[in-house]
């Protein structure tokens, strides 16, 4: 019996080890098809989970309700599966060198928890080559088992959106590889039961590993592009979304929009490439450059507030600044890698006083890692300058006249007591994203900037 049969006719069930914004979605798409074990060595994570709580917010509360998935933080439970799936985050280092710590603890947790027959299915995002020559020795050592002869492997690259709510894991190719014929087979097999768009299935794990570290490495290369002009037109005072929507006309211009590049993915797994060119004795030109770009804009966003506040008269020591946004990318309350923070750290840099909100993101959360504590959007009075740092939907949907109103000393204004016209108020917007209009800021006596 191979393993698609196993599964559907519930001999065995499926792990997914990991259950964040990739994991949970995955667990959830499963369980309407097989027996599945959410694994999670948070204890908190899971409870929530059993109380049908979505903290990533990738699926929903509903769903997670419904669900029949064995919530578990119990790695002793891992024994019933037989078809394992690792999604684990793979972050980096401080030096920016791969940290590949979860990963090797999640293969040693299933480690100590193999049977034979079972296949273990990697989604986490690494360089080539981890999969088969630190994953697998870590899976032989502590299982007893041969890998080849007692269990296969197989990679799958997540290809997640998080916030994405159109473009979701069914609707998305997945690329699948096994360690041979017959495991790439099984390993397709039982991804078809929920990839309603189709497999790809990748030569070999090795492939599938760079396919998926080039995927990111390239988005990262052109919003660099993006943000370097950016950079030029500012200092030509040239209006940069202006000229890309000129250009944007063109059949074959990739449209893309400066920014803070953040986040678990594109902000990292650029990284893992380089770190990998840098072990096969290449020195990576490009793409360690769009990686330094990236990294510099918060620093440049920052320069240009403190600029803007000069042209306005305010003084900088001690200046109130709120920042909207604190995610690293719009609509979803992740902020694992948020470039925001660096925006916070560079106006604090300055004596400036910063408060921040974010209508996504967990206040317990931000308190516990940033050690900032947000404030609700309706709590902001009377600030020097904004910077609205993530274009979330609530922001996008703004006008001038809600944001001028956070700049008021009174805590109630109605639309005719705001004497736009008025001078003194001098009035500064950041808007990184570029999602407020800006000749109506300028109207309404505005000093305006956007990357």
């Amino acid at each position: 019996m191979n393993m698609l049969s196993e599964l559907v006719d519930q001999n065995t069930k499926l792990a997914v080890v990991g259950l964040g914004y990739v994991g949970l979605p995955l667990a959830i798409a499963f369980d309407r098809k097989v027996k599945v074990v959410g694994f999670d060595v948070n204890s908190e994570k899971i409870n929530k989970y059993k109380l049908g709580i979505d903290p990533t917010n990738e699926v929903g509360e509903e769903k997670i309700k419904k669900a029949t998935i064995y919530f578990t933080s119990e790695e002793k439970d891992l024994k019933e599966c037989k078809f394992h799936i690792v999604s684990v985050p793979t972050p980096i280092k401080d030096d920016n060198t791969p940290d590949l710590s979860p990963v090797i603890s999640a293969s040693e947790i299933i480690g100590r928890n193999l049977t034979k027959g079972s296949i273990v299915v990697y989604e986490s995002t690494v360089y080539p080559g981890v999969t088969e020559d630190i994953c697998v020795p870590i899976l032989e050592e502590k299982s007893g088992l041969k890998c080849g002869v007692d269990f296969k492997i197989g990679y799958s690259p997540e290809r997640i959106n998080p916030g994405d709510k159109v473009k979701r894991l069914e609707k998305i190719v997945k690329v699948v590889s096994g360690m041979d014929d017959e495991t790439l087979n099984d390993v397709a097999n039982v991804y078809e039961l929920v990839i309603e768009a189709g497999v790809y299935r990748a030569k070999s794990i090795k492939v599938a590993e760079a396919a998926k570290a080039i995927e990111n490495a390239q988005r990262d290369i052109n919003i660099a592009f993006m943000n370097e002009l950016s950079i030029i037109f500012n200092k030509m005072n040239i209006d940069t979304k202006a000229v890309i929507d000129a250009a944007s006309t063109k059949f074959n211009f990739i449209k893309l929009n400066p920014g803070l590049v953040g986040g678990h993915c594109i902000a990292v797994d650029p990284y893992y490439l380089i770190y990998s060119a840098k072990k096969a004795g290449i020195e990576s030109q490009v793409i360690s450059a769009g990686r330094r770009i990236n990294d510099s804009m918060a620093k440049f966003v920052v320069e240009n507030t403190v600029k803007s506040l000069i042209k306005a008269d305010k003084r900088i020591k001690g200046s109130k600044v709120a920042v909207l946004g604190m995610t690293f990318k719009e609509d979803c309350p992740d902020t694992r890698n948020s470039k925001v923070i660096d925006i916070i750290s560079e106006l604090k840099e300055y004596d400036i006083d910063v408060i921040v909100t974010d209508p996504y993101a967990d206040k317990e959360e931000v308190k516990k890692y940033y050690n900032l504590a947000l404030v609700d959007l309706k709590e902001i009075k009377n600030v020097d300058a904004i910077i609205i740092a993530v274009s979330h939907s609530e922001y996008r949907n703004l006008e001038v006249k809600d944001l001028i109103k956070l700049y008021e000393k009174e805590q109630v204004l109605d639309e005719v007591a705001v004497d736009i016209n008025n001078e003194e108020k001098k009035l500064v917007l950041i808007d990184v994203k570029g999602i407020i209009d800006k000749d109506e800021c300028l109207k309404n006596n505005i000093n305006y900037w956007s990357l």
